[in-house]
């Protein structure tokens, strides 16, 4: 007798869940009612891929004929003409395989070849005789693939004539292009050095990393426009011709301050956006790193598309539409403008378990074509459909006109990313935006003058001037990147002229970020330089801003200035979130000053309480490695001394862990809704703050700059959820579940249950995700031995996080939570009425 989960569900006395029968002998191909979207949108599988015949799916186009063509990762090319029902696919004659990247222009069809052992690089097809069958090929950029981070997604320029492609960070730059937008000086520029990967991965790739180029339609006439990527697989065009891209991180790195969501870019002209390995991730408020548009979270990511043309809502059809690969998600991006650039907020719009989503195309007739497959896994072709009222929203058209304005300066100003030389109309331009507030047009600014020779524009940044101090650290850092050690002396001044303390908070990091790139590229600070840049900083540590105290915490250490060991270490004890103090514990492996015995005791001691702490798989890697470097740094006398801090006596593993909080009582709503009522409790920021770590809250979500990304940030939740919403949230986790966060019950032939989130797939196995306090946890499930699934009832979220949180305690971490982490909110400073 075999049960299915229905069954079991009832067994065990669980919730009902809705549960849909799968194909016989295994997972199968992902039914169409399986997937979650949006009301009035259908599902319809097109074509379920045999593997033995057609491979695994990971890219699509549309052909001039309005017929789609899919390439297999490890194989052929297939047309599939959706004129006939069913659909007729039909392998293409012509001898050619891997393309991670098609597109239909120019009369040709271009593919982007990334196989292992492949001819890999953008390939040009060709139908010289008219047969519908495309019979030449040539390679016109050779480039190198055949790890995943290789060539990858194709798109047409907007102006119609040029060819616009991406490549991951294992693919190096062609041998030849013609320019580059971006200026040719891109290093790794990390004060106290970086870590390779714990577990070796991508340890010897160097910058520039991932890039974007465009060429002529016959490989000529190359353009470099952007780098600093990690592996985006795809890119999108909007209607203002601004590009975006969506990017990926390493999932191992989950739980550490290096790790970055993954996350849409706008990717403007000369562009950095900041990868490096291992611990070396610039974060986004670099001034010279780009950053995000949109942070997504953990992920995937794979192909995008923009949804114009689809017969969809008027919501649907202006956003980008993100697949992620691992988490079996169709993410529905909404760009807001923001100035010159954009932000935006995302929400789920197709999912299910498994959905290996590779490619997506809006299709002339109207729907969304999205493939699955990859490594070999069960791969198809679904179309999605709209089938509900249309509906319009209107647009801001006073806001529309004002960054349409700023787009168009941001634009003039990269018309001068070029070797071009510069007139004095062109320089006034730049010095006049080289400190706007609008951090793309200031950016377009600097680019601009970084390619322009230094001897013409020095002299302003240097001298007597009227630049404000934010253009001045703009012009401090474009001349780090091009001057010479010459120059060192005279930047070095010219930066010490500004008071940091009088700095506005983003100009500080700036500061911090201009005074690394002197000294790492035009020569170290010597004696009396370093003396003035103590002063200067002296007492600014810590400010209370996350960014600001990571980076002073950096250059303390670099200039070794007294009192800075014992302030980072008491930092290191503050903090929080184990990101930050990770990002502190990395800057002291490098401090000589001031230690003394008991600093040194705490600061190892800190490494032991770390053992309990979770993250991706790379995660007790990277703690080691810095225990091991602050190790070796001791004297002799030092390790003797120290020996049981170095190397704790063994005990059990309950033993080794952190004292548990005592149980208190399993609160119910209805036991606390009353007490949390601004009448009835006067909040206590610092215990709210203390109580979101004592719950496991900054395991997973971030408040602030700070904590996990595997759950929803906290930050905004208090501007809409009122005080019981979240108080039923985190005591009620499985009232209400998020597609975005939900999970899936997979039952096997055995009886076995697994509940999880899928998190990668190879070939017939998937892994899935069962802890989201340690994510490194994961289960693999056989897809021949699935018999059914049944979305999960059961939240991710683990129940019981205040049981052992007093009254009081809990009243303080939902003030803190409707606060967003602002010791300054009103909820702190409003009077508690007399009872």
């Amino acid at each position: 007798m075999r049960l299915c989960l229905a069954s079991l569900v009832t067994l065990f006395g669980l919730t009902s869940v809705p549960v849909t029968p799968l194909i016989a002998g295994g997972l199968g191909v992902t039914p169409p009612d399986q997937f979650s979207v949006p009301d009035g949108f259908v599902v319809e599988l097109v074509h379920e891929v045999p593997a033995p015949t057609q491979g695994s799916w990971v890219s699509l186009t549309v052909d001039p004929k309005d017929r789609l063509i899919a390439c297999d990762q490890y194989g052929g090319l297939f047309r599939i003409d959706l004129s006939d029902s069913p659909p007729q696919v039909s392998k293409l004659d012509i001898d050619f395989e891997g393309a991670q990247g098609l597109l239909c222009a120019f009369g040709s069809l271009y593919a982007n070849v990334n196989l292992r052992g492949g001819d890999n690089g953008l390939w040009r097809l060709t139908d010289t005789d008219g047969d519908d069958q495309y019979d030449t090929k040539e390679c016109i950029i050779p480039l190198n693939g055949g790890s995943e981070h290789g060539p990858h997604g194709i798109v047409l320029s907007p102006d119609g004539e040029r060819l616009i492609f991406v490549a991951g960070n294992n693919t190096d730059l062609p041998d030849e292009f013609s320019r580059s937008r971006v200026p040719k000086t891109w290093d790794e520029d990390h004060l106290l050095g970086r870590m390779p990967d714990a577990r070796g991965h991508n340890a010897t790739r160097m910058a520039p990393g991932g890039f974007i180029m465009s060429c002529l339609p016959d490989g000529s006439d190359r353009e470099l426009i952007a780098t600093g990527f990690r592996n985006p697989y795809d890119i999108a065009l909007d209607r203002n011709d601004e590009l975006f891209a969506y990017d990926a991180d390493m999932e191992w790195d989950v739980g550490t301050p290096w790790y970055r969501p993954t996350r849409v870019n706008h990717v403007i002209s000369g562009a950095e956006f900041g990868w490096r390995n291992g611990t070396g991730k610039w974060p986004k408020y670099y001034a010279d790193s780009f950053g995000s548009a949109v942070d997504i979270g953990p992920g995937s990511p794979t192909g995008i598309v923009f949804g114009y043309g689809a017969a969809f809502p008027e919501k649907y059809q202006n956003a980008l539409f993100i697949a992620d690969w691992s988490y079996g998600n169709i993410h529905a991006v909404t760009l807001t403008e923001d100035g010159s650039s954009y932000g935006g907020t995302y929400e789920t719009f197709a999912t299910a378990a498994p959905l290996p989503v590779t490619d997506m195309v809006i299709h002339p007739d109207g729907a969304m074509y999205v493939t699955i497959g990859g490594r070999r896994t069960q791969s198809g072709l679904y179309r999605i459909r709209y089938e509900g009222d249309m509906e319009s929203d209107g647009a801001n058209a006073s806001s529309e006109e004002q960054s349409a304005q700023a787009r168009s300066l941001r634009h003039q100003l990269e018309s001068l990313h070029s070797g071009e030389p510069a007139d004095s109309a062109d320089l006034a331009l730049v010095f006049e935006h080289l400190g706007n507030s609008d951090r793309g047009i200031r950016y377009a600014a600097r680019i601009a003058l970084e390619h322009k020779a230094p001897s013409v524009w020095k002299d302003r940044i240097l001298g007597p001037t009227d630049l404000s101090n934010e253009a001045r650290l703009n012009g401090l850092i474009a001349l780090a990147r091009h001057g010479s050690e010459s120059d060192q002396d005279s930047a070095t001044t010219a930066l010490l002229k500004m008071s940091f303390e009088s700095l506005s908070p983003e100009s500080k990091i700036a500061f911090l970020r201009a005074a690394a790139l002197i000294t790492l590229r035009l020569g170290d600070f010597d004696t009396q330089q370093r003396g003035q840049l103590i002063h200067a900083l002296d007492g600014q540590f810590p400010s209370g801003n996350d960014s600001i105290d990571r980076e002073l915490a950096l250059m303390l250490v670099y200039l070794q200035a007294p009192g800075a060991t014992e302030s980072i270490v008491e930092k290191l004890k503050d903090s929080p979130s184990q990101e930050s103090q990770i990002h502190y514990a990395m800057a002291l492996r490098r401090s000589e000053e001031g230690w003394t015995e008991p600093l040194r005791r705490t600061y190892l001691e800190w490494f032991t309480s770390m053992k309990t702490a979770k993250g991706g798989r790379s995660f007790g890697g990277f703690v080691d490695n810095i225990k091991k470097e602050v190790v070796a740094s001791l004297s002799g006398g030092e390790k003797q001394r120290l020996a049981d801090a170095i190397t704790p006596p063994k005990t059990s593993e309950d033993a080794a862990q952190e004292t548990p909080r005592a149980f208190v009582k399993s609160w119910s709503v209805d036991d606390l809704v009353d007490l949390i009522s601004p009448a009835k409790h006067q909040p206590n920021y610092a215990n709210g703050k203390a109580m979101f770590a004592a719950a496991q809250c900054y395991k997973c979500h971030r408040m602030g700059l700070q904590g996990g990304i595997l759950g929803p940030d906290l930050t905004s939740a208090g501007g809409k959820f009122n005080a019981r919403d979240m108080l039923t949230s985190i005591i009620e986790p499985s009232r209400v579940i998020s597609d975005q966060y939900g999970a899936t019950q997979f039952l096997t032939e055995d009886g076995k249950i697994v509940t999880g989130r899928v998190v990668n797939m190879r070939d017939g196995s998937l892994t899935v995700m069962t802890n989201m306090l340690a994510p490194s946890s994961t289960t693999t499930v056989h897809r021949d031995e699935v018999i059914e699934t049944a979305e999960a009832t059961v939240s991710m979220m683990p129940s019981g996080l205040l049981d052992t949180l007093t009254a009081v305690e809990i009243a303080d971490l939902v003030a803190y939570l409707r606060a967003g982490g602002n010791a300054n909110h009103l909820i702190y400073t409003q009077p508690v009425a007399n009872n």
